[in-house]
């Protein structure tokens, strides 16, 4: 499962190696993962559905719930084969990012929630946060989280069920180096930074600014 993923994420472009990027965490590193790239690719994105699906098949959930918004396209199709799977329908749904930046439910899908079985998916964990605000959001809706599963764990020594508070598991692990600015040794060998992906315009126009 974890070779095929990689396989996945490769063939769609969405894994790039060897660049020098800035995080969202301000971290660089080389490695940089374009999730955004794979929800083009219909059959590649189902698979990835397909592959939550037949992980959890064993557990009696209800409804997937992800994030907004990747995890939005990942809930769907991993409900849809859920579904095949479990012969009964399973709900698709997501949370949306509230101006406070947490994941709350909108759209009357809270009550789809309540005294439901959830499975939580998201397509990256680095920290674990958004799946944290998913997880809390789920719990106050009256839900019970019977499984949180991601596509890819980049943090796989510090994101674990402990620290998610959740069955936790994901379908492949990328460990990625990160450096703080200082010590980065992309730009001490004056490496240029990628301004297309991640945040390195952003980066760059502070330190013109």
């Amino acid at each position: 499962m974890k070779d095929e993923v990689i396989e996945i994420l490769t063939k769609v472009k969405a894994i790039i190696r060897d660049g020098h990027f800035v995080y969202v965490s301000g971290k660089h590193g080389s490695i940089y993962l374009n999730k955004d790239a794979i929800y083009p690719h219909t059959a590649a994105a189902s698979r990835i559905g397909e592959l939550f699906a037949e992980k959890h098949k064993d557990l009696p959930i209800d409804v997937v719930v992800g994030p907004a918004l990747g995890g939005i396209i990942l809930s769907q199709w991993t409900a849809h084969h859920l579904s095949r799977l479990l012969g009964k329908e399973v709900f698709g749904v997501y949370t949306e990012k509230s101006p406070d930046g947490n994941q709350v439910f909108t759209r009357g899908y809270d009550k789809l929630v309540a005294g439901k079985n959830i499975l939580v998916v998201e397509d990256i964990t680095t920290t674990g946060g958004s799946v944290q605000k998913v997880i809390t959001s789920v719990k106050a809706a009256g839900g019970n989280v019977a499984a949180v599963g991601v596509m890819i764990n980049r943090s796989p020594k510090v994101v674990d069920s402990g620290s998610i508070g959740a069955p936790y598991s994901a379908l492949a692990e990328l460990p990625v180096e990160d450096y703080e600015e200082s010590a980065c040794p992309f730009c001490k060998a004056g490496k240029p930074i990628n301004t297309d992906l991640g945040h390195g315009k952003k980066f760059l126009a502070s330190k013109k600014s």
